[in-house]
């Protein structure tokens, strides 16, 4: 979801009524996304190099965050309304106290929605992703992977071990499909640090616009270039 602050410089606006903006656009996103019929929606909220950013401007997006949390679990909420379930992904431990309870008492009240997915990557980066469920791969099966190296002075193989499943089974994004679109705003084509694990065969959808721009309209262009390109990535998947 980039292009906030670039928003609220372009409309004269504080950084944090730019992120504002951004929500607000959420919102309508996930109403247009559940029309469609789409199931999972995972979002890049925050990632963990945005804490290297001013000390005021953290804490305003935390304070943000916060708010944002406790609006999207109110009785009335559109998450309710439509039945979303709320999954927060990334190292949760990060956050602040105040944070780290309003995303767990978001889970918690969302549980028993079942119509749609929402994951919000916050405190995420892939590589920190990657690095941990290979560490917890390994924890794991350290006592496998000793009795091997006793009984082959460590001349094991290891990814008779430790497989592409497990690293699986341990990634923050463990239970959600792959993306089919991975839309990136304002025109860039990085993934930042994104679902680099899962988008192997995904496609990238960059419209120009900031993501407070963003409209109905770009989501339909989004789902039309997906569709387009539809049997190129099915086929690519057979052959991976």
């Amino acid at each position: 979801m980039d292009g906030n602050r670039r928003y609220a410089k372009k409309k004269n606006l504080l950084e944090k009524d730019g992120y504002r903006a951004g929500f607000s656009v959420l919102i309508n996103v996930l109403r247009y996304c559940y029309e469609l019929g789409m199931k999972q929606i995972t979002v890049y909220a925050f990632s963990i190099d945005n804490f290297k950013r001013r000390p005021e401007e953290v804490q305003s997006l935390m304070e943000l965050m916060q708010e944002k949390i406790d609006e999207l679990i109110a009785e009335e909420s559109i998450v309710n309304r439509l039945g979303i379930r709320i999954y927060f992904r990334g190292n949760l431990k990060l956050l602040s106290e105040p944070v780290r309870s309003s995303v767990e008492m978001a889970m918690a009240k969302t549980a028993g929605n079942s119509k749609a997915v929402l994951s919000v990557c916050v405190a995420y980066t892939s590589t920190d992703e990657i690095a941990r469920a290979v560490q917890e791969s390994c924890e794991e099966k350290q006592d496998e992977i000793r009795e091997q190296d006793a009984s082959n002075t460590g001349n094991y193989a290891l990814e008779q071990l430790i497989g592409v499943a497990d690293i699986d089974r341990h990634m923050y994004m463990a239970g959600v499909a792959d993306p089919d679109v991975i839309i990136r705003t304002s025109g860039g084509t990085r993934l930042s640090n994104f679902l680099l694990w899962q988008s192997a065969h995904c496609l990238l959808y960059s419209p120009r616009a900031l993501w407070p721009e963003i409209s109905f309209w770009h989501l339909v262009l989004a789902i039309i270039y997906f569709q387009r390109n539809y049997f190129y990535v099915k086929e690519k998947k057979k052959q991976a």
